[in-house]
């Protein structure tokens, strides 16, 4: 049987992560990664459109947990021990420099996430950590004062154990059987699909809108983008995080309400249509765009208030002028739905986190096991967020494991 000191199932960013740290500071320390396919990183290759989103330029951690639906309370303390500084601190200490772009979505200048890749591979070989790949893990007990870990090819056993393998059902079952509870997962970060004659052929436009689900609690506000499929943006894969369990109990049908002129509300925005029927009088309603809109959005959303295409401001009716007033402050679109955003393969579900020691990382119901990343009922908006979870749980992890 082969003995390690540290065993860290799961090849990923987390994983990787962790092991490294591990090594460094604990050089004596014999630790391996346990991966079950065939390649590893490979969510890390893929994120970013293949650039790596590393983190996110926040840097109060009161601010940065606010990213998190799942996981804002637990992250605060250990955002105060390692935080987005740290992690540009630990890649520039390894010649990696990251750049902001405008939305505070943070990259490796090369602009390919090989960069990260390289830089994990080659220091988890310098650090003599042996990297197993195709071991997938089947069995997980504590036995005579270690871990004993079952693989298809091989049975190990270490003192320490570090489970980083993401959303991965079957590991879930082996910690259940361990005691620990589960939430089931379900997709998070996806866009919504609409079929509706207001959008159907406006794929592309992005405006600043306040989007809200008929019958729940969810709303947010921020650029929303049509696609060929529906809506999509900032605020529907925001609104699509927080109400991750809660949309998949409606089993992806309802319906959302949109205001395309955040912060007014009809009655606001239907006395500035009766100034625009005074001073636009002998204009189209239908030619030119007003209150800053897409002008093929408002073209689509005048149609849709049942106004015909040469009709002037003058010749709108009081029922013309309502109807135009609530497609603007609170169109209802049906959603029936969903699709995965890019390649953003994002859950809500996991560990409970009551059942986890925040500040080691550490399982409150057995000794000697730890965990990090998306393996935690832990999720993030998109933007770099889910990444900074998986060096910071992978950093303290490191840490306890070798104190």
């Amino acid at each position: 049987m082969m003995q390690y000191d540290i065993l860290i199932i799961g090849g990923g960013a987390a994983g990787f992560f962790a092991a490294i740290n591990a090594a460094e500071m604990d050089p004596g320390a014999k630790i391996a990664i346990l991966e079950r396919g065939k390649e590893v990183l490979s969510k890390v290759r893929i994120s970013g459109g293949g650039r790596c989103n590393v983190t996110h330029a926040e840097f109060l951690p009161k601010e940065l947990v606010k990213n998190y639906p799942r996981g804002e309370k637990e992250l605060r303390g250990p955002f105060h021990q390692f935080m987005t500084g740290d992690t540009i601190a630990w890649f520039e200490k390894r010649g990696i420099e990251l750049k902001i772009e405008e939305d505070g979505r943070m990259f490796p200048v090369s602009d390919t996430s090989e960069t990260i890749i390289n830089c994990f591979l080659s220091e988890a070989e310098r650090l003599k950590i042996q990297v197993r790949k195709s071991e997938a893990v089947k069995t997980l007990h504590w036995k005579d004062s270690h871990w004993e870990v079952g693989t298809q090819k091989s049975t190990l056993s270490a003192s320490k154990v570090l489970i980083a393998t993401g959303s991965n059902p079957k590991i879930w079952n082996l910690l259940e059987k361990l005691g620990h509870s589960i939430s089931p997962a379900v997709p998070s970060l996806f866009t919504f699909n609409i079929k509706d004659n207001r959008i159907a052929d406006l794929p592309g436009i992005s405006t600043h809108a306040e989007v809200k689900v008929q019958g729940e609690k969810l709303q947010d506000e921020g650029p929303v983008l049509i696609t060929h499929w529906g809506l999509s943006g900032p605020a529907i894969l925001r609104l699509s995080a927080w109400g991750a369990r809660e949309l998949h109990d409606l089993e992806y049908n309802f319906n959302v309400e949109v205001n395309w002129l955040p912060g007014f509300s009809s009655e606001e925005i239907l006395e500035q249509l009766k100034v625009l029927k005074f001073d636009l009088a002998k204009q189209q309603v239908f030619k030119k765009a007003q209150f800053e809109l897409p002008k093929r959005l408002w073209q689509n959303l005048v149609t849709a208030s049942k106004i015909e295409g040469n009709t002037t401001w003058a010749d709108l009716n009081k029922d013309e002028l309502l109807r135009l007033a609530q497609q603007l402050t609170a169109a209802v679109f049906q959603v029936n739905g969903k699709s995965t955003f890019k390649e953003e393969f994002v859950t809500a579900g996991g560990i409970d986190l009551k059942e986890v020691n925040f500040k080691t990382f550490e399982s409150r119901i057995h000794n000697n096991l730890f965990f990090a990343g998306e393996v935690l009922n832990i999720d993030a908006v998109t933007g770099g967020f889910n990444f900074q979870n998986a060096w910071t749980g992978g950093y303290l992890a490191a840490k306890a494991m070798t104190s």
